[in-house]
């Protein structure tokens, strides 16, 4: 039987996917300075045996909605966000298992200087580290940084694939396997003959310079990725080994994985190196009744404002100027309205509209809703794995933390009574740990290095 995964989705701020729950007298994101919580959470997330915790992140601010960011400020939509990267060491500290993904844009930061801070958080995490390879959505973000805008759709993405092979010469090809000696007689820490600087001459990135990190237990990070439009799912097929999926109805999504794990095999991966995860909002109590009961009780808090503020950056719409019955059209790039069709595709009639739209972002938004007791959570999850062919899910906050305890509490006992959840973690680096025994590929168990299909490989040191 496929064992389910799961990861919990999170973010550095207050309001993270569903606006206004903030304001819940049992939701305590309000915490989000305050490291305890956050090493709090991680415990009870390694508790549940999630195999990870991604860190969502976004730089600038939601400024379309009316016409600036006065809405996303009142209603804390993702502002003020703090710096995921900076979490993950407490985190660590305190857990032996759980995994950490963080997000951070590759268009604002020098590959030489954020090869350094990921390999210096797979040492101290012990190989636990993630990337998720954002290349940025919000022109509010590149007018802060000094640029007029943002770069266009593609040429982000081909900025993006630059980038990507100057961390794997870091990571992978600036030091030996043997270039650390740490010979105390001889007064020798590392080799130099086995130690040499890339030279990378590119359209957009020079980069000249030994790796300034020793080999870490992974090297590369574990890669992760959440492109929607075509040339996000290549980039994805090409580098990542998680893909996030949105939700939306099984047939779609079962139709958005084959293709994902068809591109990797033409590209000469093994599709069974692609862990896909959809997302979801999972609201659980002891029966399916108190469930619904629950979810009507998060409702009563959502914020309009705060949701119309979050899609209209997200979408490039304002819809503070849209009517709220007129169909939602075609956003400004293939990948928003890739995302417009995709939660259309939820509407019984097809058509998305503002008011549809907040219907839909009040709980849920592009997440897949489930709500019920523990059964009906797992016969849902079950269904999921087996119609679509995911590897798990990325279960966003709601209520903090009890959305995730609830999880743990409620819906794992279910899942490992039934086979369909680990009862133990694998040892080993986070990339050990996702192909652990009992994955969807039945495949052999991966070492902590990239695979030798994976690009990133070629870029190991050679003689």
């Amino acid at each position: 039987m496929k064992q389910i995964r799961l990861n919990a989705f999170d973010m550095n701020c207050v309001g993270h996917i569903h606006q206004g729950l903030w304001r819940h007298p049992r939701d305590r994101s309000t915490q989000y300075t305050d490291l305890a919580h956050w090493v709090d959470l991680a415990r009870t997330l390694e508790r549940g045996l999630f195999d990870g915790l991604f860190l969502a992140d976004v730089l600038g601010v939601y400024d379309v909605y009316q016409g600036g960011p006065d809405a996303a400020v009142r209603a804390a939509v993702q502002v003020p966000v703090g710096d995921p990267l900076l979490l993950v060491p407490a985190m660590a500290a305190a857990t032996t298992h759980l995994g950490f993904g963080v997000t951070a844009n590759l268009s604002y930061e020098p590959p030489y200087t954020f090869a350094r801070r990921m390999s210096t958080l797979d040492h101290l995490t012990g190989g636990r580290v993630g990337w998720n390879i954002v290349t940025g959505y919000l022109d509010s973000a590149a007018r802060a940084l000094g640029l007029d805008g943002q770069a266009a759709h593609d040429d982000r993405y081909a900025m993006a694939e630059e980038y990507m092979d100057v961390v794997y010469r870091l990571w992978e090809g600036s030091w030996a396997d043997d270039a650390v000696r740490r010979d105390r007689a001889a007064g020798v820490y590392a080799d130099p003959a086995r130690v040499r600087a890339i030279r990378h001459h590119g359209p957009h990135f020079r980069t000249e310079g030994a790796h300034l990190c020793e080999p870490s237990p992974q090297r590369t990070p574990v890669l992760y990725q959440a492109g929607s439009s075509d040339r996000g799912r290549r980039f994805a097929a090409a580098h990542a080994e998680c893909v996030f999926v949105n939700g939306g109805p099984k047939p779609h999504v079962a139709r958005l994985v084959a293709d994902l794990r068809g591109l990797a095999r033409s590209l000469g991966r093994d599709p069974a190196d692609l862990k896909v995860f959809v997302g979801a909002t999972v609201v659980v109590a002891e029966t399916d009744a108190l469930a619904q009961a629950k979810r009507a009780d998060y409702e009563r808090y959502a914020s309009v404002e705060g949701a119309l503020a979050h899609a209209s950056a997200s979408l490039g719409i304002d819809f503070a100027a849209q009517d709220w019955d007129d169909p939602i059209r075609a956003g400004q790039s293939q990948a928003v309205t890739s995302n417009i069709e995709n939660q259309a595709a939820r509407r019984p009639d097809k058509v998305l509209t503002r008011r549809g739209l907040v219907e839909g972002l009040s709980l849920g938004g592009r997440q897949v809703p489930i709500v019920g007791g523990p059964a009906t959570v797992a016969d849902e999850l079950m269904a999921w794995v087996e119609e679509a062919d995911v590897d798990g899910f990325i279960l966003a906050r709601t209520v903090t933390p009890e959305c995730f305890t609830d999880v743990i509490d409620l819906v794992v006992p279910e899942l490992q009574r039934r086979g369909a959840y680990k009862t133990a973690y694998t040892p080993g680096t986070l990339r050990e740990k996702l192909s652990a025994p009992g994955d969807r590929s039945g495949g052999s168990p991966r070492g902590p290095r990239l695979p030798d299909t994976h690009p990133g490989a070629s870029r190991r040191w050679r003689p």
